[in-house]
């Protein structure tokens, strides 16, 4: 059963219980990811709207029931996260690079936006290629240890706080980022004469703005509470 929404609705509640109103978030701007924890009411006064018009008309969108990661515990869902997102990125990022190189070249002369989009895409491959690579590398088995744990374990970084509050420094300017080439890009539409490779480009990046907006979701506002709380609660 769906829940209801209202305005004191987190916009990471609304997005962990009914995934698929994510898109109608961004569709409005709302920012459920890196500010997730505000409310729909919060949320809509930054940008103007009506708290009690937005939620009804959320409410009444086909949002479904939450996805089993809502669920999730910090190994499985840092499994997930790892399966799913980071597949998709390693995946993605080296076509999408190849498109823009190739549309810009192509293109450029009578769109010179594109330069920008090249600019900018290269620069979200070149922030997130490390911030995975810390992840699977570092913070990632850490959380692993700590969920088999039956006391906190020591970590040469301290507190798990200390590499999660980098990772939520990385997620915000990756953010600004993907915002940057939405508002570069003219929020993806492509031009009558874009070309085939044009229109892929744009699909791709909106493709990627959306996985990455729903990934960083996950890990602020489910997986790095969830770390934080489970380390605090176990004995020294």
């Amino acid at each position: 059963m769906s829940v209801a929404i209202d305005p004191s609705t987190t916009l990471a509640e609304i997005v962990t219980q009914r995934p698929a109103l994510a898109r109608e978030l961004e569709r409005r701007s709302l920012d459920y990811c890196c500010g997730g924890q505000k409310t729909l009411a919060e949320a809509c006064a930054d940008l103007g709207l009506d708290p009690d018009d937005t939620a009804a008309d959320l409410d009444g969108a086909q949002g479904g029931s939450a996805e089993p990661w809502a669920t999730y515990g910090p190994r499985q869902l840092v499994d997930h996260v790892e399966t799913t997102h980071h597949a998709y990125l390693h995946d993605e990022l080296p076509r999408i690079i190849a498109l823009a190189d190739k549309v810009a070249q192509v293109h450029g002369g009578r769109h010179p936006e594109l330069i920008e989009v090249q600019r900018l895409t290269h620069e979200v491959r070149a922030d997130l290629d490390p911030h995975l690579a810390k992840e699977e590398q570092v913070l990632f088995p850490m959380i692993r240890e700590l969920a088999g744990s039956d006391s906190a374990p020591t970590f040469h970084r301290g507190s798990l706080s200390n590499p999660i509050s980098a990772m939520l420094r990385e997620h915000d300017a990756v953010g600004e980022l993907l915002a940057e080439l939405r508002a570069t890009a003219g929020d993806f539409v492509v031009p009558d004469d874009g070309c085939a490779s044009y229109t892929a480009l744009y699909a791709g990046l909106e493709e990627l703005e959306a996985d990455t907006h729903l990934h960083i979701h996950k890990e602020n506002n489910l997986l790095f509470p969830a770390v934080v709380d489970l380390e605090a609660s176990l004995p020294a």
